[in-house]
């Protein structure tokens, strides 16, 4: 299973942690994995290249996190828009994908 948890502070995104594989299919076929991939990367991209956001950053086999180090405030839109898209997802792969909130 994908588990994605997102740092919230007050009213804030602050970031996000995912991990895991959704086992729905052998790697490289896996569309569930490439949906969740996909989104994160762009919003990490988004974040750190477009935005111009310091954060703690890192990537592995199944992993990725983000957790934006100073104001979050500019991020809101993306972060929100990723937390929407892959709650979306949890919905049509309650199996595979697990969408956590917690305060940090």
């Amino acid at each position: 299973m994908i588990r994605i948890k997102f740092f919230k502070s007050g009213d804030l995104l602050k970031g996000f942690e995912c991990k895991g594989h959704s086992m729905s299919a052998p790697s490289g076929q896996d569309i569930i994995c490439a949906f969740v991939s996909s989104a994160c990367y762009m919003t990490a991209n988004t974040v750190t290249e477009i935005i111009g956001l310091e954060a703690q950053t890192a990537v592995d086999d199944g992993y990725m996190r983000l957790e934006i180090t100073g104001s979050a405030e500019s991020a809101q839109d993306i972060l929100s828009g990723m937390k929407l898209h892959l709650t979306e997802l949890q919905k049509d792969y309650p199996e595979n994908i697990k969408v956590i909130i917690t305060e940090v």
